[in-house]
């Protein structure tokens, strides 16, 4: 499919997605996040493609924020059908999707930007990074996330003061509060994104998929069963056996997802 904001790319097991659209920070506009909906979601049902790297392009931002142009012509419900449709089209299906997805976050991350890294299951920063929520700076809060997922990356204490400030983090303060898993320099940023999906990508599918959707049922009423159930469920599959085998075996196991 030919995209006019992203660009997709796919090399062994890895798809790489990168937004594109430069010479606006690669701001989010609506049409860019109906073509990550559409990325992603073939991605998904893609077998080839056992991971993703989500970038932005050029060396000043990843994403620096949403396109508010059009924000002004929008009254309450307008606004609440923008942060509806975002969330279940590109934020929740990150955040939820069977795929490990690493944020390869090389500049600025601010706004929507944090929101669409702070969705991604993994988190590395270039050393030039800078990270914020400055929404109430516009007279708004965060809509896409950013005020569910802050709070359970850094602590909510951290999260109010970022939020209510606006005041942006560097790359060193992310990695000091939990926002991001890695720093390091520009040019070895995507290098270390795929070094840790690949190392991702040498387990069980299936069971890469069974701990992302527990995961994200930590703190939940029914985590502790999720977990419980997923447990179980990688009792039927072939990948356990072959696991368990291998370990016994004293080799290394080669998954299929079945």
């Amino acid at each position: 499919m030919s995209y006019q904001n992203i660009l997709v790319d796919t090399k062994d097991r890895i798809q790489y997605i990168t937004i594109n659209r430069e010479t606006k920070l690669n701001a989010l506009n609506k049409e860019t996040l109906d073509e990550l909906h559409t990325a992603l979601t073939q991605a998904f049902a893609d077998d080839s493609v056992g991971g993703l790297i989500i970038t932005g392009a050029g060396t000043k931002a990843f994403v620096a924020g949403a396109d508010i142009s059009g924000f002004p012509a929008l009254d309450a419900a307008g606004g609440t059908a923008l942060a509806q449709e975002g969330q279940t089209k590109v934020f929740d299906l990150i955040a939820n999707g069977p795929k490990p997805i690493i944020a390869a976050v090389n500049g600025f991350a601010l706004g929507g930007g944090l929101e669409l890294a702070m969705a991604c299951h993994i988190r590395i920063a270039s050393d030039n990074a800078k990270m914020g929520l400055p929404e109430l700076t516009l007279g708004l809060i965060p809509g896409y996330g950013g005020t569910q997922r802050l709070p359970q990356l850094v602590g909510k204490g951290k999260a109010m003061e970022m939020i209510l400030t606006s005041d942006m983090l560097t790359a060193d303060q992310a990695l000091q509060h939990g926002l991001v898993n890695h720093v390091t320099e520009q040019s070895a940023l995507i290098a270390k994104a795929e070094e840790i999906l690949n190392k991702i990508l040498s387990r069980s599918p299936f069971a890469v998929t069974a701990a992302i959707t527990a995961i994200n049922a930590a703190g939940s009423a029914d985590g502790y069963q999720q977990e419980i159930a997923l447990f179980g469920n990688c009792f039927g599959t072939a990948d356990m056996k072959e696991g368990v085998d291998a370990f016994l075996n004293k080799r290394k196991p080669v998954f299929t997802g079945k």
